[in-house]
C-alpha cells in the first residue's frame, strides 16, 4: 500500500529550478535510501514532505492515517531538560497515567465508607481500567526502551543528568534521534543520521532500523549504512528522481547500465531526427508541390515524436591529489606512555605507538574517548598529562579539523586560501579554487555563509596546497557527498606520504586503510588490516593469530618469519636440484649417443687407414668417456639428495 508519493513536484528559488518534476511512490514498510550530490535538493525535498516548505507545482500524497517523524541534518535543541527528562517527555501520557494510578492507589488505601459504596466501586473500576491502559501502552517497559535507545546511540548513564542546552551540536542531534526513535512514527524521514555517531552506535542504529516496523526514507552518504539498511535507492540527479529496487552497491551497477542504455537511445533518436530534418530540407529545396507536401508530412510526423530528454550523467567530483614537498624519514612518529585526562575522567593512558613512512592508519574508538584530543596533542594544540612524542626527520604535518575551527568565518574564500599561501599568484589561487568548484563571484563569498560541504572542500584544498608528508585527518568524509568521498579515497590511495585518520565511514576504512588503532582507556590495540578484518578479529579473537599476537605454538613472529624464509630457500634449492638432475640425464644420453657415433667412425676405412684421423677420433672418445663418467658421478649425488 502506498503511504507516500509525489507526481511532477517542482520547486524553484527565483530562476533556479531545484526540483524539476519529482515523481516517486513509497509503500508501507519500505526502507529507501535517498542519495545525490550536495546541492541537488535532497534536504529541500524532505522539508517539502514535512510541509516546512511549499512547492510550486505538482502533487504530494502522504497517508493521513500515518504519523510522520523527521530528523533534520541541522537542528538546535534549546531544551532546559536533562537528557533523560527529554526522553520522558515522549511518554508524557504514560507518566500522567502513572501519576493518576498512584493517586488512585492512595485513595483506595483510605478507610472504606459503607455509606459511599458507589464512590469506592467507581475508584476500583477507574483504577482497574487505568492499570490495563497503562500496561497496554507499554507502561512497564518504556523506561527500559529509553535506556536501550539512549545507550544504543552512545550516551552513558552518567550523561542522563546533563542539560540538553549544554550539549554540543552533534550530541543534540543524537538526542533528537533518540526522541524520534522512541516516538516511533510510522513514516520516518532521516537526514544524515550517522554523522554524529561512533561505529558502535551506527551498527546499533542499523540493526534497529532493519527491524523497524514502519517506512524509512533516509538521506545518507554512508554507503556501508545504505547497503545494510535500505532495500531501494532513489537518486536525485538533475532535479529528478531515478528509482532503483536495490540497495546502494547493486544500484551502482544498475545505474551504470541504465545510463548507458539512456545515452544510446538518446543518440539513436537524435541521429534519426537529424536524418529526417535533412530529408525535409532536401524535399523543400526541390520547390515542387509534391515535394513540399512530402516535406510537410514528414514535419508533422517528426513533431509527434516523443523526444527523449538528454540523459543526466552524474558529474565528477573535483579532482583531489595529495603530493608531498619532501620525503620524510622512515620513522614518522614515536609516542610513549601518553596520558590525558580531564578531572577524574581518564581519556587514555599508557598510550604507545610507532608510525612508519607510508602507513595508512585509522584511529577508532567510542565517542568521548579522546581521538580528536590525541590528534591535537600530536599537533601541539593541547598538552598531554605525561608521556612523550617524537616526530621523525623531515616530517611536516597537515591537519584536517572536523570542526573547521581553523577557518576564519569572517574572511572570503579567496582571502582564506591566499592568506595561508601568500606566495601564490592570483591566477594560481583562482585556478585551484575553480578545481574545487569555487568559480566566478563564488570566491568572494564569506566563509560564514558556506555549507558544511563547502567548508570541507576549502579545508581539503588547503591541505593539498600544504604538500605535507604526514596527514592527520579528523572525520574527513563528513559533509562530503558520495562522489567527493570516492575522489578523496582515490587521492589517499595514490598518496606517497603517511596517514593517521579518524573516521566512522566503514566503506572508506575498508578501501584505504591497512592498519587500525583502537583507542581505549588503557591505550592502543592494533589490528593489522582494514575494517572488515577488524570486525572479524573482534568477533573471532583467535583468527589470524600469527598476524596479531606475536606468537603461534610458542614461537615468536620473528622465529616464524625466519622459518618461513628458510623453508622458501629450501624449496628453491630443491627445485634447482630437480632441474639439474633432469639436465644431467639429458647430457648423459646425448654424450652416449655421440660416443656411439665416434666408435662407428673407427670402423670406417677413411678413419682407421689414416693414423692422424684415427688419433683425433680416439682422443674425442677418451674425452667423452671422461665427461660421461663425471656426469654419472654427479647424477648419483643428485639422486641421493632427492631421495
Amino acid at each position: 500500500m502506498i503511504v507516500l508519493s509525489c507526481k511532477n513536484l517542482i520547486k524553484s528559488y527565483g530562476i533556479d529550478e531545484i526540483l524539476k518534476g519529482i515523481t516517486f511512490s513509497i509503500n508501507d514498510n519500505d526502507k529507501v535510501g535517498l542519495i545525490g550530490a550536495n546541492g541537488e535538493g535532497k534536504s529541500t525535498l524532505f522539508k517539502i514532505l514535512m510541509k516546512e516548505l511549499s512547492y510550486d507545482d505538482g502533487e504530494l500524497f502522504i497517508d493521513k492515517n500515518k504519523s510522520v517523524g523527521y530528523l533534520s541534518q541541522h537542528l538546535d535543541l534549546s531544551s532546559e531538560n536533562t537528557i533523560y527528562d527529554e526522553m520522558l517527555s515522549v511518554f508524557e501520557d504514560l507518566t500522567k497515567l502513572q501519576d493518576k494510578i498512584s493517586l488512585l492507589e492512595q485513595k483506595l488505601n483510605e478507610p472504606y465508607d459503607e455509606t459511599n459504596a458507589e464512590y469506592h466501586e467507581k475508584l476500583i473500576k477507574d483504577y482497574t481500567l487505568s492499570q490495563e491502559l497503562f500496561e497496554k501502552r507499554g507502561g512497564y517497559t518504556y523506561r527500559g526502551e529509553i535506556s536501550k535507545v539512549v545507550k544504543g546511540l552512545g550516551f552513558s548513564e552518567e550523561d542522563y543528568s546533563k542539560e540538553v542546552s549544554t550539549l554540543s551540536g552533534g550530541q543534540k542531534t543524537r538526542v533528537a534521534l533518540c526522541k524520534l526513535l522512541l516516538i516511533k512514527p510510522e513514516i520516518l524521514l532521516l537526514d544524515e543520521p550517522t554523522n554524529h555517531l561512533d561505529l558502535l552506535a551506527i551498527e546499533w542504529l542499523e540493526e534497529y532500523l532493519k527491524s523497524y516496523k514502519g517506512t524509512v526514507l533516509v538521506i545518507s552518504h554512508d554507503r556501508f549504512f545504505l547497503d545494510s539498511v535500505t532495500t531501494s535507492t532513489f537518486e536525485l540527479r538533475g532535479g529528478k528522481i531515478y528509482s532503483y529496487n536495490a540497495p546502494y552497491s547493486k544500484f551502482i551497477e544498475l545505474r551504470e547500465k541504465d545510463i548507458e542504455a539512456q545515452v544510446k537511445a538518446y543518440n539513436l533518436q537524435q541521429a534519426e531526427i537529424k536524418r529526417q530534418e535533412e530529408i525535409i530540407e532536401k524535399f523543400r529545396s526541390f520547390n515542387r508541390e509534391k515535394s513540399i507536401r512530402a516535406a510537410e508530412s514528414r514535419e508533422k510526423a517528426l513533431a509527434k515524436i516523443d523526444r527523449l530528454d538528454s540523459p543526466v550523467v552524474q558529474t565528477s567530483a573535483s579532482k583531489i591529489k595529495f603530493e608531498t614537498r619532501v620525503k620524510s624519514g622512515n620513522d614518522v612518529l614515536h609516542v610513549e606512555n601518553l596520558k590525558k585526562s580531564y578531572g577524574d575522567k581518564v581519556l587514555f593512558q599508557n598510550l604507545s605507538l610507532d608510525i612508519k613512512r607510508g602507513e595508512k592508519i585509522a584511529l577508532i574508538g567510542e565517542n568521548g574517548r579522546g581521538k580528536t584530543t590525541l590528534l591535537k596533542i600530536l599537533m601541539d594544540k593541547i598538552n598531554a598529562d605525561c608521556g612523550s612524542k617524537v616526530l621523525g626527520r623531515n616530517v611536516n604535518i597537515g591537519y584536517y579539523d572536523q570542526e573547521q575551527s581553523d577557518l576564519n568565518i569572517n574572511k572570503t574564500i579567496i582571502d582564506e586560501v591566499w592568506d595561508t599561501f601568500p606566495n601564490l599568484t592570483t591566477t594560481e589561487v583562482r585556478t585551484v579554487l575553480a578545481s574545487f568548484l569555487f568559480k566566478g563571484e563564488d570566491v568572494f563569498k564569506e566563509i560564514s555563509h558556506l555549507s558544511g560541504g563547502e567548508r570541507c572542500r576549502i579545508n581539503l584544498l588547503k591541505l593539498i596546497l600544504s604538500q605535507s608528508n604526514f596527514l592527520l585527518l579528523d572525520e574527513p568524509t563528513n559533509h562530503l557527498d558520495i562522489l567527493s568521498r570516492e575522489a578523496l579515497e582515490d587521492a589517499i590511495l595514490n598518496y606517497d606520504g603517511t596517514l593517521l585518520v579518524i573516521s566512522h565511514d566503514r566503506y572508506f576504512l575498508n578501501k584505504v586503510i591497512e592498519k587500525i588503532y583502537e583507542l581505549n582507556e588503557d591505550g592502543i590495540k592494533t589490528y593489522l588490516g582494514n575494517y572488515n578484518y577488524y570486525i572479524d578479529k573482534k568477533n573471532n579473537p583467535n583468527r589470524f593469530e600469527d598476524l596479531d599476537d606475536g606468537s603461534v605454538n610458542g614461537k615468536t613472529k620473528t622465529q616464524l618469519k625466519e622459518e618461513r624464509k628458510k623453508k622458501r630457500e629450501a624449496e628453491k634449492e630443491s627445485k634447482k636440484v630437480v632441474l639439474r638432475f633432469k639436465e644431467v640425464e639429458k647430457l648423459i644420453a646425448k654424450n652416449e649417443e655421440e660416443l656411439e657415433n665416434l666408435n662407428a667412425q673407427l670402423c670406417l676405412e677413411e678413419v682407421y687407414s689414416n693414423p692422424e684421423e684415427c688419433g683425433k677420433v680416439n682422443k674425442k672418445i677418451a674425452e667423452l668417456n671422461s665427461e660421461i663418467e663425471a656426469l654419472y658421478e654427479e647424477w648419483e649425488e643428485l639422486d641421493t639428495q632427492l631421495n
